[in-house]
């Protein structure tokens, strides 16, 4: 049994992690965050100890390791901009980390990450579900198995509608969640370098506080995306539900189904991970790079390589 602590207990993401940690048989010992709404503990460790103060929680990590009790791992749900700092507590102390994505915001922190690792022999292990995704897998075979010089055209749409509080939220300053590219679609854009193999270009068509859209080409696909988090953009048959939602990908004329794929693979990235087989610092490079250039570079013409709902917004 492996002991772990939780940074970010009261986020989205924390009850996948509190999932995983029990069905692979683990131990919650600790949970923080600054927000004390965290009542779903109880429904996996309501032992653990938790605190809102971070100077409490490295202090009772601390003399865990005192007492001979070192924790194994860390997993960390935090906002985006805290991953690195909340990575280097753990290696510091010689504890495995477990992060969401995405790993960091900056490409040049991934390099400060491998020597971390090197001196505390620590190690990072992030989430990249949808690498595991059976039609993501089967997705892959296809293309290596098509022909060497064939590249596939990909229409890659995700919408999903978000109230006022997340403006005002840390969501809602890029330097803090990376914008909209980066925190509703870094896992998107993973997924196509894991399938179509090297980014070879980037282009950003439209970038503001809500919606995103460009182009990249890949060495086995050129891909037109569009993200929003902007209800105005939402077509008719968005899905309803806890919000509205839209999500397509289409691969030449046939449209990939992973709908399962966002909320059932984190017990499964923990088993892999538990075994060594996890995602480190070198496999997240290409989905950081890609979302970071997103970010920064200026804007070009679209022309042929608009997305179709590029016109809605311009």
């Amino acid at each position: 049994m492996k002991r772990f602590a939780l940074i970010g207990a009261a986020g989205y993401i924390a009850p996948r992690h509190l999932k995983a940690i029990k069905e692979t048989g683990n131990e919650l010992v600790v949970a923080m965050d600054t927000n004390d709404s965290v009542g779903i503990m109880d429904s996996y460790f309501p032992e653990a100890e938790f605190f809102t103060e971070f100077e409490d929680f490295t202090a009772f990590v601390e003399d865990q390791s005192m007492q001979g009790k070192k924790l194994d791992y860390i997993a960390i749900c935090s906002p985006n901009y805290l991953h690195a700092p909340h990575m280097k507590y753990a290696f510091k102390n010689g504890i495995d980390v477990i992060c969401e994505k995405p790993l960091v915001l900056n490409s040049a922190d991934m390099d400060i990450l491998k020597e971390y690792e090197e001196k505390y022999s620590a190690q990072v292990n992030s989430i990249l579900q949808l690498r595991l995704h059976p039609a993501i897998i089967a997705l892959k075979e296809k293309v290596a198995a098509a022909p060497a010089d064939h590249i596939f055209d990909v229409d890659l749409t995700y919408m999903t509608s978000r109230g006022k509080w997340y403006m005002k939220s840390w969501k809602g300053f890029d330097h803090k969640s990376g914008g909209v590219a980066t925190n509703i679609g870094v896992h998107f854009y993973d997924m196509l370098h894991f399938v179509f193999g090297k980014l070879l270009s980037n282009e950003v068509h439209y970038r503001d506080e809500k919606t995103a859209s460009g182009y990249l080409e890949y060495e086995k696909a050129r891909v037109r995306w569009f993200l929003s988090i902007d209800a105005n953009n939402l077509p008719e048959n968005a899905v309803k539900g806890e919000k509205l939602t839209y999500r397509s990908i289409t691969i030449g004329d046939e449209e990939l189904e992973f709908s399962g794929g966002f909320t059932d693979l984190h017990t499964q990235s923990y088993e892999y991970i538990l075994k060594g087989q996890g995602f480190g610092v070198d496999e997240n490079r290409v989905a950081i790079e890609t979302v970071e250039a997103i970010r920064k570079q200026p804007l070009v013409n679209a022309g042929d390589r608009a997305h179709a709902l590029l016109a809605k917004v311009l």
